[in-house]
């Protein structure tokens, strides 16, 4: 009788301690998505913090003789130490959320850049003329905020680790050979454009840069995941595909940052902000749902209300952007075409040598 009733008591509690384990797995990978986006929110803040010290710097000594004179400023220093702490906490964050969760918190950088670019203006505006000039800025960041918080909460919860079978297993799938193949071609076709017929319409260079993106955050979340694993004493560093994916990341990253220094020197900043955060948060996005496999076992509310996030933070990146002073060139006072050369500076000083004293 006793050993009847044991059995039962042991039926009776198998089912809470299934139910109870699914419920700590969905918590946990909750947890790492929450970790994984203070990381990127926490880098991309400290950055943008770091390029507007350094801005302020080479502002500050812009008159100076001495073209290397701001090495010699602990501001330059500072913002140098911050923006490599913030790369560092972008680049740590792959290793626990989701490609797709990630990538689209770069917003978080140009919110930041402009509550900055409003703290520290120099003008005395009035509030009617000051609510006037920034109203789109204040829309667009309230905008970003509301669609990074729906991006946050709605994020796919895959998570696997990053281990080399895992990569390589994901390397070497047919979908991802087949988005490989597309986007080669599609580089290859806007390359061509762009040297040959010089096509230097801001969609193709950004394109070009978004495609080489969506291989940057792939491969950095691969080398990332793995360096934490290794980390973490499963060491991951004699796989050769750790050092495949840590190549292809920095090749990526250096042709990615050439083209958009050339996309700089012909457009204005703010417009290459706003268009290259739309193109390559979706590239990149595309590519970590086919690579890692973001959104496998999602429901379809999720999936819509992911997608409702990202298009607002891109309504709101862009109000922000678009508010931006454009920057004026210095032009000088005379032109060096209107200085007057060695025979007009001849005959000046004949005709004032021939004037009559009074």
């Amino acid at each position: 009788m006793d050993g009847a009733h044991s059995a039962t008591l042991q039926l009776q509690q198998l089912p809470p301690t299934s139910s109870a384990s699914s419920v700590s797995e969905g918590s946990f990978s909750y947890k790492e998505n929450l970790i994984g986006a203070l990381l990127a929110i926490f880098g991309h803040l400290v950055v943008s913090i770091a390029l507007n010290l350094q801005k302020y710097c080479h502002i500050r000594l812009a008159g100076s003789k001495d073209p290397r004179a701001y090495f010699k400023t602990k501001t330059w220093w500072l913002g140098l130490f911050l923006m490599l702490l913030g790369e560092l906490g972008v680049f740590a964050s792959y290793a626990f959320a989701p490609l797709s969760l990630i990538v689209p918190l770069s917003a978080v950088s140009v919110i930041a850049s402009s509550i900055i670019g409003i703290i520290f203006i120099k003008e005395k505006w009035k509030p009617k003329e000051f609510l006037r000039r920034y109203v789109l800025s204040f829309v667009g960041c309230g905008l970003a905020v509301v669609g990074t918080y729906l991006l946050v909460t709605f994020a796919p919860n895959s998570h696997e680790k990053m281990t080399g079978e895992n990569v390589t297993r994901h390397l070497v799938s047919w979908p991802f050979l087949l988005y490989t193949l597309v986007e080669i071609i599609l580089f290859c076709l806007l390359l061509y454009f762009y040297k040959e017929k010089n096509a230097n319409n801001i969609i193709i260079i950004l394109l070009l840069v978004a495609l080489l993106g969506s291989m940057t955050v792939v491969t950095v979340k691969a080398v990332a995941g793995m360096l934490v694993l290794s980390i973490q004493g499963n060491l991951q560093l004699d796989y050769p595909i750790f050092y495949v994916m840590f190549v292809c990341m920095v090749a990526t990253a250096v042709y990615q940052a050439a083209f958009l220094s050339q996309a700089s020197q012909m457009y204005d900043s703010s417009l290459i902000a706003s268009v290259g955060y739309i193109l390559s948060t979706t590239v990149a996005i595309t590519a970590g749902a086919i690579f890692y496999l973001d959104f496998i076992g999602e429901d379809v509310l999720h999936i819509c209300m992911f997608a409702l996030g990202c298009l607002i933070a891109f309504l709101g990146v862009f109000l922000i952007t678009r508010n931006r002073k454009k920057a004026i060139p210095f032009e000088p006072y005379i032109s060096m075409d209107a200085m007057p050369d060695k025979e007009s500076k001849t005959q000046m000083s004949q005709l004032v040598n021939s004037r009559p004293n009074i």
